[in-house]
C-alpha cells in the first residue's frame, strides 16, 4: 500500500544557504594548526620523552609530524595517549557540556569554543577562559543554567559579552568587554538562574606591556 502524505516543499533560498553554511563550516579536527599550536605539542613530547614515555626515535618521529602537521586534529593524534583529556595541549572535545554539581569545572588553554555549548552550574563553579580558544563562530551562544553557583566568562579584549535569559534572586558582575562593533566576536549567555550568578572577566594588559608592544617608553 503507497504511503500517502502531504506534498513535499522546495527549500527556499534561505534554507538552501543556511545548509551551505553549516556544511561548509569546518570541524574542530579541520582547523589549521598554528606555530604557537605545534609547539605547544611539541613540548608535551619533550616532556614525554624526558619521564621515559616516549623514547627518543619516537619522539623524533612525533616531533617531526607535529612540526608538518596542519590541522589541529594531526596535532591531537600525536599526544592523545600521553595524558588525560583536560591536560591535552589542544583540547577538541569542546562540545560536550560542562558541568560542576557542588564542586568546580574548568575549561581553558588551547581549546576550540563551538556555536552552541551548554553549561550547567548547580551549587559550584564553572570557569570558562577564552583568552587562548578558538572561536567557532563569531557569535558564540552559551546556554547556561545557574543554580545557586556562579558561571565565571574570562575572555580577552575584543570580545563582547551580552547576558539573556530570565533569572530569580541572581546577579551578574564585570563588564561586558564594550558594546558590540561589526566584526567584533559576541558571546550571548542565554541564562536560566536561580540564587546565582554569572561572572564576567575581562583581564587589561599591564601598562608597560602595552607599551612595549608599541615599542613606547612609560
Amino acid at each position: 500500500m503507497p504511503l500517502t502524505g502531504p506534498p513535499l516543499r522546495k527549500a527556499g533560498p534561505g534554507a538552501v544557504r543556511y545548509l551551505r553554511d553549516v556544511n561548509s563550516r569546518p570541524g574542530p579536527h579541520e582547523l589549521r594548526a598554528s606555530d604557537a599550536d605545534r609547539e605547544r605539542v611539541v613540548a608535551l613530547l619533550t616532556q614525554a620523552a624526558g619521564d621515559g614515555r616516549l623514547t627518543l626515535s619516537e619522539h623524533a618521529e612525533r616531533a617531526e609530524r607535529a612540526y608538518a602537521a596542519r590541522t589541529l586534529g594531526e596535532l591531537a593524534a600525536l599526544t592523545a595517549d600521553l595524558a588525560a583529556p583536560s591536560a591535552q595541549p589542544i583540547r577538541l572535545d569542546a562540545r560536550r557540556a560542562v558541568a560542576a554539581v557542588f564542586g568546580k569545572e574548568r575549561r581553558d588553554g588551547r581549546w576550540v569554543v563551538p556555536e552552541s555549548l551548554t553549561v550547567a552550574a548547580v551549587f559550584g563553579e564553572v570557569v570558562l577562559d577564552l583568552r587562548e580558544a578558538l572561536l567557532q563562530s563569531s557569535r558564540i551562544t552559551l546556554l547556561a543554567t545557574v543554580i545557586g553557583g556562579t558561571v565565571e566568562l574570562i575572555v580577552p579584549e575584543g570580545v563582547a559579552v551580552e547576558i539573556t535569559g530570565s533569572s530569580v534572586l541572581s546577579r551578574s558582575t564585570g563588564t561586558s568587554g564594550g558594546p558590540p562593533v561589526p566584526g567584533m566576536p559576541v558571546i550571548e549567555v542565554r541564562a536560566l538562574a536561580l540564587g546565582g550568578r554569572i561572572k564576567t572577566v575581562v583581564p587589561r594588559r599591564s601598562r608597560w606591556r602595552r607599551a612595549a608592544r608599541r615599542g613606547e617608553a612609560w
